[in-house]
């Protein structure tokens, strides 16, 4: 094949890996912040890891489903995970995957930026658990105590309090199968992928550190949304 061949045959793959990507229905976000912004707690390798291999992979094989399930296309990731018990184990594992991390993502910020939960949240953590502290450390034993890979989560029940859950995998308590259901409005992932590199296997200091990147006027407006 001569060179010029060679070169609109690159061209042409190009362009249909253009559009195919624009068909796509489920698309990754940019995050609200560089890679190296949430330093030192979570490393830039670690974004960069996490943000552009992990999460895209969920994107990707999400995407796949929507040709043998093409009812996903028309589905919102919220719509979707609230009727996920007819879907197969690929949408959930990577449906899950897609809006857990797109979520996650939204609930960080760098260190000092964060602000702080509002007054009504505050009351409700306090009603709920006592204490901001009382919270945050029952949170981060459902972080300790979720065996192998999955998520903590602060979420509004379905009785309108506060309660902290964990879940396996990535499923999340939005999903019909869920084991405790409500609205999440705070998560953290406790794969080994979002924090080996720069804490090994101390899964609690990386707990305790994240506090510090927690975006409380995201969870602040979640809880709004929830509460409602």
């Amino acid at each position: 094949m001569s060179a010029k061949k060679l070169t609109s045959f690159a061209t042409v793959t190009l362009l249909l890996a253009s559009l195919s990507a624009l068909a796509a229905p489920f698309t990754q976000a940019p995050l609200p912040y560089a890679k190296d912004a949430l330093e030192p707690v979570i490393d830039t390798k670690t974004m960069d890891i996490h943000f552009g291999r992990h999460h895209l992979a969920y994107i990707n094989n999400l995407n796949a489903q929507v040709e043998s399930t093409p009812e996903l296309a028309s589905l919102s990731l919220e719509q979707m995970m609230q009727q996920m018990s007819k879907f197969n184990a690929a949408v959930r594992n990577n449906g899950g995957g897609h809006y857990n991390h797109q979520l996650f993502w939204e609930l960080m910020a760098p260190v000092g930026k964060g602000g702080e939960p509002s007054a009504a949240l505050k009351a409700a953590i306090e009603r709920d658990f006592g204490s901001l502290t009382a919270m945050q450390t029952a949170f981060n034993q459902a972080a300790a105590t979720r065996f192998g890979s999955g998520w903590a989560w602060l979420i509004v029940n379905h009785d309108g309090k506060l309660q902290v859950t964990s879940t396996p995998n990535q499923d999340n308590p939005l999903m019909d199968l869920a084991e405790v259901q409500g609205q999440p409005i705070l998560a953290l992932d406790v794969w080994e992928h979002a924090y080996y590199l720069a804490y090994q296997n101390r899964r609690g200091d990386y707990s305790q550190a994240w506090w510090q990147l927690v975006n409380w006027q995201k969870v602040n407006e979640l809880f709004t949304a929830a509460s409602q």
